[in-house]
């Protein structure tokens, strides 16, 4: 399995591929091969930044002569008129890592900001995605193919939590996987023989959409989280209490920026929310000559 710092030289490599080609003949065709120049990275409008560690990775991929300063770091709020990074070098390098670079820092500075802005609600309340005593943010697999590894980042980096990364490091047993497993038991049963079989220490989550499948699954057990699917704030409330502490809890489905604070006072563990990286506005900013 490839570490996060592979996929993101892998990501990388395939951004420039497909967007440098065989050259970019505009700046070659104009610019000398000589040329020095600086460019800094000026935000347009008020957020949380995020993406300053990669786009030095895409900065040095590219050429590793170009120098960086840093003024803003991952995770602080920025402003229209901030000037986050001096990125000094050969001009042709910066002309030709600056879309690269934006794309990738307005992308994951977005999903920062809204992740940011999903925990501020809850401040004030019993709740907090901090305090592991309390509720937690969580994304989604919703997002962009081949940004995960990034706009997971961003979800951290903006004070939320990462739910599992991919398919291979958790279990969650959802509505079709039970449904053509036969039912709840068979899904669960099916789930520790395979655990078993290959040596596997992977945590079990399962979806139930109602309180019948809720029953069925206390009863027969062998989770460690279950996840209320769709619930209203009032069938939340009262799923947390049957519960009762004997498995961590998620609520997930049709939460939003106006309701998350409603049912992290329910109680439950953990909040998914595909918002994050799903229908993200990227954070407006430009990469200037200076």
């Amino acid at each position: 399995m490839l570490s996060v710092n592979e996929l993101e030289e892998r990501l990388i490599d395939l951004a420039f591929a497909e967007d440098i080609g065989d050259g970019d003949h505009t700046t070659l065709c104009c610019i000398p091969e000589d040329a020095m120049g600086k460019s800094h990275l000026l935000i347009k409008e008020n957020g949380i930044l995020a993406g300053v560690e990669v786009a030095k990775k895409v900065f040095d991929r590219f050429d590793s002569t170009m120098s960086v300063e840093v003024l803003i770091n991952d995770g602080e709020p920025v402003k229209a008129g901030d000037i986050a990074m001096v990125v000094s070098g050969k001009v042709r390098s910066l002309l030709q890592t600056e879309r690269l670079m934006l794309n990738i820092m307005q992308r994951m500075s977005g999903i920062a900001t809204m992740t940011r802005k999903y925990a501020k609600v809850l401040e004030g309340t019993n709740t907090s995605v901090l305090d592991t005593r309390k509720t937690h943010i969580l994304d989604t697999r919703k997002t962009t193919p081949g940004m995960r590894v990034l706009e997971k980042q961003a979800v951290l980096i903006g004070g939320g939590m990462n739910h599992r990364i991919g398919l291979f490091d958790m279990i969650l047993l959802k509505d079709n996987h039970i449904d053509f497993a036969g039912g709840i038991e068979n899904a669960i049963n099916r789930c520790h023989e395979y655990l078993k079989k290959k040596n596997l220490d992977l945590k079990i989550e399962i979806e139930v959409r109602s309180f019948d499948e809720l029953d069925k699954v206390l009863s027969h057990g062998g989770v460690d989280r279950i996840m209320l699917d769709n619930f209203s704030v009032e069938d939340t409330e009262k799923a947390v209490q049957i519960i009762n502490g004997r498995y961590e809890t998620e609520s997930s489905g049709g939460i939003t920026y106006d309701t998350i604070r409603d049912y992290a006072e329910c109680g439950v563990d953990f909040i998914s929310v595909g918002a994050l990286t799903h229908s993200v506005k990227g954070l407006d900013m430009s990469f200037k000559a200076c």
